[in-house]
């Protein structure tokens, strides 16, 4: 029988030079050279060790001085009255009307109108299922926050939507607003949630404005590049024929280039309702209220009950949203035929009637609130079972030990070290580490952009608390794409594990990242591993579906070519799916490192310390200048690990 290793040296480069391509070794070996002339000279004037105080720039006091004008000026200030203000006013107005008319529905027509508007898009089965979640709400005695958070989301989604869609449509029709916008959304696509949050509070203080705009700003990138994506991707033959009927360029757009954008802009609906529904959870730092508060004020007091009553809602909320606006875009994807069209818009007259109906009965009847004997307490009998877990699998467990023994094993065995060394290391050789790791996937600009990202934290004065988050993403990662291969791994080989993963991935997804701070601090409590444990759950599914779908989409004449062979399963997972599945590995690998920092930032709330406990103290002591440095911090460290983490697709070689 023929034998497949034979072959293996043809297939895929040993090591990880091989696996990023032959230019690698030029790469360092100019590098190398580059460095061996300016790193002594770099030595010699600054020394080794931490970032040198003398390249060092104290921005406190400038800050501090800026912050104190605005606030000063924040009430009599021309820009502040005629702009500013107008806005923060505007905003509150919507939020206020959206929640009177939320209020004044009831709870009867608010569940009626959520499972109409589901069964018109979904079907039946859906309707059902919104109506459970939107009923489990009321439950959980979580009704008044539900309708708080989704007033606030109402308001943020539609001016999201507004915004993402006017510089998506710029974008797709102007390649040079496109060229210039590129950077700018590349940009905010890696800035953690909290960077977010200290400008607004600068200019509008702490309040439902603030939280509002903040999400605005967070949510609108997606649609606006979901929107230019499909403007620019319309089929040529399509544009050409319709240009040959003499159209005007505005009738070409409503006519070919929107309707053949419809899938790419509802995806763009979806991901902006996901992304503002997250957004609007963690913006309860400064004062958003509805459930992200709850969850906030639980958190701060160790009160698990009570943070998984109110968390419990966002989970429900976050996956019916997901689940209406994806059964949207299905049905969007092919053009309905005039039967169907007829049998929808009869439905949803039948909606627009039925849910006024539903909630004028129910204030006839009295019943606009939500009935307080209806109410299911839980945080007592969570609470209880905490307990038991503190006092049964918290420590002291024979043999595996406890959630706290694994968690100060972690910290001590992997974060300190990690830590340390990072510390430990002359700050040129971090640079050097950052420019190698940046160019060998990318080009000198990605090296450069990575190389200027990294030490504009040392020039901010943190370098010290950013080597301390950099550790605990690092260490949160590299658990993350462990777990995430080898799930990945068992789920392209196996259409059962797959299935049996997709409903878990779903939920996990979908779920706001505040959300997972609640059951790791039940198990694990404060401190750093369990930011590292919230991040690694956060980071998990998109790295397994991602990785799932590239060594899913390996092309067939290979694998058939190499079990023709006698390949063995593990050869051809080696040595055929996993180099052919490189841009989908590289591509998981970006995406768990961006979305673990995100995480990891907010696990300042829980003890994770460094640049997020920096900006939560900055925002919770109205100490700006610390916070906004702290966040500068944040979007530089994200910036860096986006460029090392991303390769550039056509332009290796020429940066090369």
């Amino acid at each position: 029988m023929a034998t497949f290793t034979a072959s293996a040296p043809r297939t895929a480069l040993p090591g990880f030079l091989g696996f990023l391509g032959r230019p690698a070794v030029g790469k360092l070996v100019l590098l190398a050279v580059v460095a061996a002339v300016l790193v002594p000279l770099a030595d010699s004037r600054w020394s080794s060790g931490s970032w040198p105080g003398a390249l060092t720039v104290d921005l406190t006091e400038p800050l501090g001085r800026a912050s104190t004008w605005i606030i000063d000026n924040r009430d009599s200030h021309p820009l502040f009255l005629y702009f500013f203000g107008h806005v923060s006013n505007a905003v509150v107005l919507a939020v206020r009307a959206v929640y009177l008319v939320l209020l004044a529905a009831g709870w009867a027509g608010v569940t009626a109108a959520a499972a109409l508007v589901a069964w018109r898009v979904a079907g039946v089965r859906l309707a059902l299922g919104t109506a459970a979640a939107v009923l489990t709400c009321g439950l959980l005695g979580m009704w008044v926050p539900t309708m708080q958070t989704l007033a606030l989301m109402v308001v943020a989604v539609l001016a999201s939507v507004a915004l993402g869609a006017l510089l998506g449509l710029a974008a797709g029709l102007s390649d040079r607003t496109y060229r210039a916008l590129r950077p700018v959304l590349d940009t905010m696509q890696v800035l953690p949630a909290f960077a977010y949050l200290l400008p607004v509070v600068l200019v509008f203080g702490i309040g439902v404005p603030a939280a509002v705009l903040a999400t605005v700003v967070y949510a609108a990138p997606p649609m606006a590049r979901l929107t230019a994506l499909g403007l620019r991707g319309a089929d040529a033959g399509v544009m050409e024929a319709v240009e040959s009927l003499g159209t005007t360029a505005r009738q070409r757009l409503f006519t070919a280039r929107l309707p053949l954008a419809r899938k790419e802009l509802l995806l763009g609906l979806n991901q902006t309702i996901m992304m503002a529904l997250s957004m609007a959870v963690i913006a309860s730092v400064i004062g958003a209220g509805g459930l992200g508060d709850r969850v906030y004020q639980a958190l701060a007091s160790v009160d698990v009950g009570a943070a998984l009553a109110a968390g419990i809602p966002i989970v429900l909320l976050a996956v019916v949203l997901d689940r209406v606006t994806a059964a949207a875009g299905a049905e969007a994807e092919g053009f309905e035929e005039a039967g169907s069209r007829r049998t929808g818009r009869t439905g949803l007259l039948c909606a627009v009637a039925a849910a006024p109906a539903v909630a004028v009965a129910g204030r006839l009847a009295g019943r606009l609130d939500w009935p307080g004997t209806w109410i299911v307490n839980i945080a007592e009998p969570v609470n209880r079972a905490v307990d038991w877990m503190t006092d049964h699998l918290y420590s002291g467990v024979p043999y595996v030990g406890g959630t706290a023994d694994w968690a100060a094993h972690f910290t001590t065995g992997v974060l300190n070290p990690v830590r340390d060394g990072l510390q430990w290391l002359p700050w040129w050789a971090v640079l050097l580490t950052v420019a190698a790791l940046a160019w060998l996937i990318g080009t000198w600009r990605t090296a450069l952009t990575a190389v200027l990202a990294m030490a504009a934290i040392g020039v901010l004065g943190v370098w010290q608390p950013s080597l301390d988050t950099l550790s605990q993403v690092l260490a949160a990662v590299a658990v993350t794409l462990v777990l995430g291969f080898g799930t990945a791994v068992a789920a392209a080989r196996s259409e059962r594990c797959e299935r049996l993963l997709r409903p878990v991935l779903d939920v996990f997804q979908t779920m706001p990242q505040f959300v997972y701070l609640i059951p790791v601090v039940a198990l694990f409590g404060v401190g750093r591993a369990p930011a590292v444990a919230a991040a690694v759950v956060y980071a998990l599914p998109a790295v397994v579906r991602i990785t799932t779908q590239g060594l899913r989409n390996v092309d067939p004449a290979a694998m058939e070519s190499s079990r023709s062979m006698g390949a063995t399963g593990w050869q051809q997972l080696r040595q055929v799916q996993l180099p052919l599945a490189r841009p989908a590995l590289l591509l998981a690998v970006n995406q768990g490192v961006v979305l673990v920092l995100a995480v990891v930032i907010i696990g300042g709330l829980v003890g994770g310390g460094a640049l997020g406990y920096d900006v939560v103290f900055g925002l919770a002591q109205g100490d700006l200048a610390t916070g906004l440095v702290a966040g500068a911090a944040i979007v530089c460290l994200g910036l860096m690990l986006d460029r090392v983490t991303q390769p550039t697709r056509g332009r290796t070689k020429k940066g090369a």
